[in-house]
């Protein structure tokens, strides 16, 4: 299990005007203390989870097919979605040039069926959905950072001013901060240090607060529900003083943060991945985010815990699952 690390009381302009409109708009927000684990949870580590408790993924549960009528039997099968590099240069406003879903893709297979996490234990975990890094948070007594908390702690304690966490050069003398794409995305990839996707936790420079890997490597799972931009409504009332304060409970933020279409909830990932690349996704900034479904698993999300020191044993979602719960089949 990963240390965790104290992340002091403070405040800080949270989001920024200069990239992503759904990074706006700028605001105070004042965070309580609270502890957050030095690096993201690794296969190792989500083993012994899933040992202790027989907890399947999402990724390897079936379609249920009463929210995908119409669907063959072969198209309900479990899986993932999975990076697969272009032969060359493509619309960078279609993804689907570089990521295709993969049957039997799963946390022990990210790549699918014949790939592998041996001699990967110290890599983080990826294929998890939200749920399923809620459900590890919950067995081990923690809980997933909100999107305030985990921005905050990216910083390290550097002037929020700062573009990166590390300051305002990508590659402060010289140095490669993060893993993050190196080349032309999506086809030349020349590795970050040496890596291409994943890398070991901690292969990188840990940031003011000793936390590793809160940029590039892979994206992280936050219990905050996605919005286009930052709540304005709430920030106008004052409520968004405290990280974490249930500030509206009259509105229904799930289906709010859901896709136009779709029933899913979304929750906001931050840190950017090792796909990240300055021509299609300039994220590996604190300020960054990315919406995703609740019940996507793909080969570039993981996730780490938080603690709040006043209450050790807390969860941010009113209804975990339990220790020997599996959860609710969702639909992905």
């Amino acid at each position: 299990m990963p240390a965790m690390l104290h992340i002091p009381a403070g405040e800080f302009r949270m989001g920024s005007e200069e990239f992503y409109a759904d990074e706006g708009p700028p605001h105070q927000v004042r965070v309580t203390p609270f502890e957050l684990d030095e690096r993201p949870v690794t296969n190792a580590e989500f083993a012994v989870f899933v040992a202790a408790t027989g907890y399947v993924t999402v990724a390897e549960r079936p379609l249920d097919p009463v929210g995908f009528p119409g669907l063959s039997p072969c198209d309900l099968a479990p899986g993932g979605l999975v990076f697969t590099p272009s032969p060359g240069p493509v619309d960078l406003g279609d993804w689907t040039q570089w990521w295709r879903w993969v049957p039997g893709a799963c946390w022990q297979q990210p790549l699918g069926p014949g790939s592998s996490i041996d001699g990967k234990e110290d890599h983080p975990v990826v294929q998890v959905s939200f749920a399923d890094a809620g459900a590890y948070a919950a067995w081990v007594g923690k809980r997933l950072p909100d999107e305030a908390e985990w921005e905050f702690a990216a910083r390290g304690g550097l002037s929020d001013a700062f573009t990166y966490a590390w300051g305002d050069e990508v590659r402060p003398d010289g140095v490669l901060m993060a893993n993050t794409w190196q080349g032309r995305f999506p086809y030349l990839h020349t590795g970050a240090n040496g890596w291409k996707g994943t890398s070991p936790v901690g292969t990188f420079p840990a940031n003011g607060y000793g936390l590793l890997d809160m940029i590039g490597n892979v994206w992280e799972w936050t219990s905050t529900y996605y919005s286009a931009r930052h709540d304005t409504v709430d920030l106008a009332a004052g409520h968004r003083q405290v990280s974490g304060c249930a500030c509206t409970p009259h509105r229904d933020r799930a289906a709010e943060s859901a896709e136009p279409g779709s029933g899913i909830p979304r929750r906001v990932l931050k840190g950017g991945s090792h796909l990240c690349a300055p021509e299609y996704c300039l994220r590996y900034r604190p300020a960054a985010r990315s919406p995703q479904a609740e019940d996507t698993a793909t080969s570039h999300i993981g996730f780490r815990c938080a603690r709040p020191l006043d209450d050790p044993g807390s969860w941010a979602d009113p209804s975990p699952p339990g220790r020997d719960d599996p959860g609710p089949v969702t639909s992905r």
